[in-house]
């Protein structure tokens, strides 16, 4: 059983940085392949960002390149979402995926609800104009 608990989620004017965090339970955290997804109102849930393992290789939703950065520290059992120059349109609910499967490289392919296996309660980002 794994256990995901975001934080770091809030109020911001647009422009405005965030950092979300993800705690997880476990002691394969390292073999983990973990991703944030993001839901808006009315709006399906969307990929944002993809890490593997080792954190070598990473993707990214088209709508966040140059802005997100995904990052993971496995000492801490901990993976990140660096979110600067936010727009409005960011606004949404980030959820935390996990993906038992130990990946090399992270693609396109990691995009899908489908792979992951756990899932987090969501942290509430809202970007104000």
């Amino acid at each position: 059983q794994v256990q995901l608990v975001e934080s770091g989620g809030g109020l911001v004017q647009a422009g405005g940085s965030l950092r979300l965090s993800c705690a997880a339970s476990g002691r394969t955290f390292t073999s983990y392949t973990m991703a944030w997804f993001r839901q808006a109102p009315g709006k399906e849930r969307e990929f944002v960002a993809a890490i593997n393992w080792s954190g070598g290789s990473t993707h990214y939703a088209d709508f966040v390149k140059g802005r997100f950065t995904i990052s993971r520290d496995n000492a801490k059992n901990t993976v990140y979402l660096q979110m600067n120059s936010l727009k409005p349109e960011d606004t949404a609910v980030y959820y935390c995926a996990a993906d038992l499967v130990r990946r090399t490289v992270v693609d396109g392919t990691d995009s899908r609800l489908s792979q992951y296996d756990y899932w987090g309660q969501g942290t509430q980002v809202t970007v104000s104009s």
